[in-house]
């Protein structure tokens, strides 16, 4: 019998009963066929590989994250429930320490949910990782997080919710935006003034293949990786950078994926998107168990795999050296950076029309934050959509100063009850949630 390296976990939720529409790439079938070939192959017979079946999170773990307009039954269903619960059942193991590592295979995904939710952004209602990291912080009094986005979209959700959190690294590898959906992830997107640097997006040209996505990880993650020395690290696991994938333009592989597994070596890896039901899913995620498990991953290979016929072009090759050169020089510069911006007047603004592309929902949303030196800084929100909901939400965060945590409450308590259809308030130093 195979002996596993490391204890993995797996969770499996297909979500028979959500669905966009019966032929939308976002559906069912995506775990179908993994799941069969997840036994097909005996990886249940490796000793150490493991299955744990998932529990729904609750009400407070999803309001621990997300302002939900009007509320979050409007905006979820007991799928979404039970998605980030099989998130949050892998990082329970985890912490626990009855596995190693685990990869929660489950769906609907997360990683285009923003902090304010209106409705479906990119097949996205809740953000699945944030609800778990916020779960396991609240829990097990984790700190450091890094969060590593391989999905080809960019993780524009985790990027907003994450933005002003000093504690927590995100990395998002994506096609670059200019050609794929959000239309965001560009270098320039360092993150809030009070968490400069700890956003670092890597845009890669279309077409890239194997070699340039474990260029970028290899020279570009792995060091900052180091740097940042998190306590845990996620890996949103999302699988349409394949080279057979119908709705992006890469050429990466199974082999590829799991390379860059075993040298991202994540804690917790979550499903994010891949819409190459039959000829990729199967065979990247197996390739990703194994890499994960440390068990021999070297014969996975697509029936159809042919490395010359994905290799990228010197042109690409050379786009990729300096988005790494871009991004390494933004890593060392980001505390200087911050000193720059720092020097502008508190506090800071930004306003921002989103589109839900899923819901056809449009957004307007007026941010702003209290630039502080000892935290991650009061956050308030003004929110509105075209549906008619006008909402107010106010963010302390966890590690907030006795400062900002006055201000976020000042802000609730004097919010115009008249002008706003709801008012909310998210105080992690208490993990209190209000709503008025």
């Amino acid at each position: 019998m195979l002996q596993a390296k490391h204890r993995t976990g797996l969770v499996f939720f297909p979500a028979f009963d959500w669905a966009i529409s019966p032929t939308h790439p976002e559906r069912e079938e995506r775990l179908l066929y993994t799941q069969d070939q997840v036994f097909e192959e005996g990886l249940f017979d490796i000793n150490g590989v493991i299955e744990l079946k998932p529990d729904p999170v609750t009400l407070m773990d999803i309001q621990r994250v997300h302002f939900c307009v009007p509320d979050v039954w409007r905006v979820t269903t007991e799928s979404h429930f039970i998605s980030a619960g099989g998130a949050k059942t892998i990082g329970m193991a985890v912490l626990d320490g009855q596995i190693d590592r685990g990869f929660a295979l489950v769906r609907p995904p997360g990683h285009h949910a923003m902090r304010i939710v209106h409705g479906a952004r990119g097949f996205c209602n809740i953000n699945i990782e944030a609800v778990m990291i916020e779960y396991l912080r609240q829990a097990y009094a984790i700190d450091r997080v890094a969060i590593v986005d391989t999905d080809c979209h960019h993780g524009d959700g985790t990027q907003d919710i994450y933005w002003h959190d000093p504690d927590t690294l995100f990395i998002s590898i994506h096609q670059d935006g200019r050609t794929l959906y959000p239309g965001s992830g560009f270098s320039q997107e360092l993150g809030g003034i009070n968490a400069v640097g700890k956003t670092l997006n890597i845009p890669l040209p279309p077409n890239t293949s194997e070699e340039g996505f474990l260029y970028a990880a290899k020279n570009i993650v792995m060091p900052v990786l180091k740097d940042f020395n998190p306590d845990l690290i996620i890996n949103s696991a999302g699988q349409d950078n394949h080279y057979s994938d119908p709705i992006t333009n890469m050429n990466f592989s199974a082999q590829g994926y799991a390379d860059l597994t075993a040298m991202l070596q994540p804690d917790i890896a979550v499903l994010e998107g891949g819409y190459s039901i039959e000829g990729a899913l199967p065979y990247v995620n197996v390739g990703i168990i194994l890499a994960m498990a440390g068990v021999d991953y070297s014969k996975v290979k697509e029936p159809d795999y042919n490395p010359a016929g994905i290799r990228q072009t010197q042109s690409v090759a050379e786009a990729i050296e300096k988005v790494a050169e871009v991004t390494l020089t933004i890593w060392q510069q980001r505390e200087n950076i911050k000193d720059r911006l720092m020097e502008k007047p508190s506090p800071q603004r930004r306003t921002r029309s989103i589109y839900y592309d899923t819901d056809g929902i449009q957004e307007s949303q007026s941010e702003q934050i209290q630039i502080c030196p000892d935290c991650a800084g009061a956050l308030r929100i003004d929110s509105s959509s075209d549906r008619g909901m006008q909402i107010f939400a106010v963010h302390i965060p966890r590690k907030a100063c006795s400062k900002c945590k006055e201000i976020g409450h000042r802000w609730y308590d004097t919010a115009e009850a008249g002008k706003f259809d709801k008012i909310f308030l998210q105080d992690r130093t208490e993990d209190k949630y209000l709503e008025k």
